[in-house]
């Protein structure tokens, strides 16, 4: 009986949240058009006759009105239950609150849009035919602002590279999705790290990609059509619930959405593109060719999964920018959350289980203070009062300002690796120190894919249950063999480390190819190993993403690693450590080591892998410190 009044309190509990979600939805939608002119499911057409579904909230006035805009893949239909939807209509009350318009539009070939979708590959020419569309428009300015997270940010830079003259300003946060190739990084849309996929689209498009044979709306439905059937028909699929931390095991990797029952025909293309692909440069991702002349307001953070080309990215633009008014108008915020997590940061915020402080900060007052300057033409303070850099140090957990990242008084201070030769485990007697090794030395460990070392915590999004994303403490991790382990001596004073953190390792295997790793950790006195961020490589790119280089049995090679990103003051009594291995599953695809393509294989070698620390090999990490 006890255990059926508990059943039953936990439906009425469930029935009355939904109940009480359905009704503060209405009661948004209600405000909205009490105040707004509300338009939905207008088809606007693309150059090629494509018609994308667009809802438009303007308000009541016969004065023309700037726009802020946001193209998405997800599901933003007002009708019935749903988180997207419910904010998707605050967003709108919010800005017809503030004298803008929102728009949002479904790109291609999601929910009720025409045409086909393809993830990263979208036609550019969508974007700025929106613009276009949308500044002709009789309740116009000709002014429009872009904004969105993830997905709906990825698309932003590319077409801030059209120049289009109504594109007034951007907003992107969480947008390594949509950053190609920055420099020396080749993520290609965080489908790579360092040559290696990043299995979080693997995850993804299980849950988002609709089907080649899904529902379609038949050709040339009316607006009115268009309604009428979206209060009864969502368009949105519902795929069976899957335990990812099993699937991703699955290979080969090819065959993993296969293996679920998954939609493969994107999936099968992108995982037999190789880093340096020309297909990766037709589609709509930004690559560093591209002259960005928008003024932008970027939003970053430490735990997503694209931390170091995001910011990049953001240097990039302010150091190489042909336009003077466009290098000037960039600025930068870095918090210390997950993947698009910005407005959940709290009193106490919370990452993995890290306690990172009071991470809160005025984020709405501070984007609209940018879309006022500069799609309304206020003269606001927003330039006065904001810092062009705002980012949030964890450890000393408060936030601090810069003109420049990294901060002009960092110092770049080489560490190097240090050992008699057994490095391995949170118990060997691996060092880090300012003194280089003067011993011919070489910390080894055998990398088995099928014995890969798990991914625990970390710089990860969108990945369901196979890993927990955020700041864990490595003790447990460090017990493997197959982990080596870098460690400073206990610091007589705190240090901040705050910037770009580069690692040169000279390495060895008695494979073809194989992968290394490198982590890094603050370490408690007490022993707690908090992960700040971390790495991949995989060798046969170590000369650069246009060719394949193999290795060779007894040859050591320099092996540059994409560098790490961070802020984080490591207290009195801390030490500083860093974990190199050869796998970190399945946060990146296992190397299976036989210098095959990977994707489609199932058997793999066992490698017995080296790293090198002596006089002529010295392997190192590079931290930019700030004294205190």
């Amino acid at each position: 009986m006890k255990k059926q009044n508990l059943f039953l309190s936990f439906i009425l509990t469930c029935f009355f949240l939904s109940s009480f979600n359905l009704q503060a939805q209405d009661n948004i939608l209600q405000e909205l058009e009490e105040i707004a002119i509300v338009d939905q499911k207008i088809m606007m057409p693309m150059r090629d006759g494509i018609r994308l579904a667009t809802d438009i909230y303007r308000p009541k006035t016969d004065k023309k009105v700037p726009i802020i805009f946001s193209r998405t893949p997800y599901n933003f239909n007002s009708w019935g239950d749903g988180k997207q939807r419910t904010r998707t209509a605050q967003r709108a009350l919010e800005a017809v609150k503030r004298g803008y318009a929102y728009v949002v539009q479904n790109e291609r070939g999601r929910y009720f849009s025409e045409g086909e979708w393809d993830i990263l590959g979208v036609p550019l020419t969508d974007g700025y035919d929106a613009f276009t569309w949308m500044k002709d428009q009789p309740w116009s300015n000709g002014k429009i602002g872009t904004i969105g997270c993830s997905s709906t940010a990825e698309w932003q830079m590319a077409v801030a590279a059209l120049d289009h003259p109504s594109h007034a300003a951007m907003v992107p946060q969480g947008y390594g999705a949509g950053v190609g190739r920055v420099g020396e990084i080749n993520e290609q849309g965080n489908w790579y790290r360092g040559g290696v996929e990043q299995m979080l689209f693997f995850s993804w498009l299980y849950g988002v990609e609709h089907d080649k044979f899904k529902p379609r709306i038949p050709a040339g439905a009316t607006q009115e059509d268009l309604i009428r059937i979206s209060r009864f028909y969502d368009l949105a699929p519902e795929n069976p619930k899957v335990d990812m931390a099993e699937a991703l095991k699955h290979l080969p990797i090819q065959d993993i959405l296969k293996n679920i029952n998954g939609k493969n025909e994107i999936f099968d293309k992108m995982i037999r593109r190789k880093p340096n692909d020309e297909a990766w440069f037709k589609g709509g991702i930004y690559h560093d060719d591209m002259e960005i002349g928008v003024p932008s307001f970027w939003f970053t953070s430490w735990y997503d999964v694209s931390i170091t080309p995001n910011l990049a990215l953001f240097n990039h633009v302010r150091n190489n920018s042909k336009d003077a008014k466009i290098k000037d108008n960039q600025y930068l915020v870095i918090a210390p959350t997950l993947h698009c997590g910005y407005t959940r940061a709290t009193e106490n915020t919370i990452v993995g289980e890290r306690s990172v402080g009071d991470a809160r900060l005025n984020y709405e007052e501070q984007i609209y203070a940018w879309l006022d300057l500069w799609l309304k033409d206020e003269k606001n303070d927003f330039k006065e009062k904001t810092p062009r850099i705002q980012y949030y140090t964890m450890g000393s957990n408060r936030w601090q300002a810069s003109e420049t990242w990294p901060p002009e008084e960092a110092k770049l201070t080489t560490y190097y690796l240090n050992s008699n030769g057994n490095a391995n485990s949170l118990f060997g007697d691996g060092k880090l120190s300012t003194s280089k090794s003067t011993s011919d030395q070489a910390d080894g460990f055998v990398y088995d894919p099928l014995k890969p070392v798990p991914s625990y915590g970390g710089n990860v999004c969108c990945t369901g249950n196979a890993i927990k994303g955020g700041s864990f403490d490595q003790q447990q991790m460090e017990t493997r063999n197959d982990i080596l382990v870098y460690t400073t001596d206990v610091l007589e004073k705190g240090v901040e480390i705050s910037g770009f953190i580069e690692a040169t390792l000279f390495v060895s295997s008695d494979a073809k190819d194989t992968d290394f790793t490198i982590k890094l950790v603050d370490v408690y006195p007490d022993g707690t190993a908090y992960n700040l961020d971390e790495t991949i490589q995989r060798v046969r790119y170590r000369e650069g993403y246009d060719k394949e280089v193999f290795m060779k049995e007894g040859e050591v090679y320099q092996l540059d690693l994409t560098p790490l990103s961070t802020s984080n003051f490591f207290e009195k009594g801390h030490r500083i450590r860093i974990e190199i291995s050869s796998s970190n599953f399945p946060r990146f695809a296992r190397n299976l080591n036989t210098g095959g393509n990977n994707y489609d294989e199932s058997v793999g070698v066992i490698a017995n892998n080296k790293v090198h620390h002596s006089a002529k090999y010295n392997s190192k990490i590079i931290l930019p410190i700030i004294s205190k």
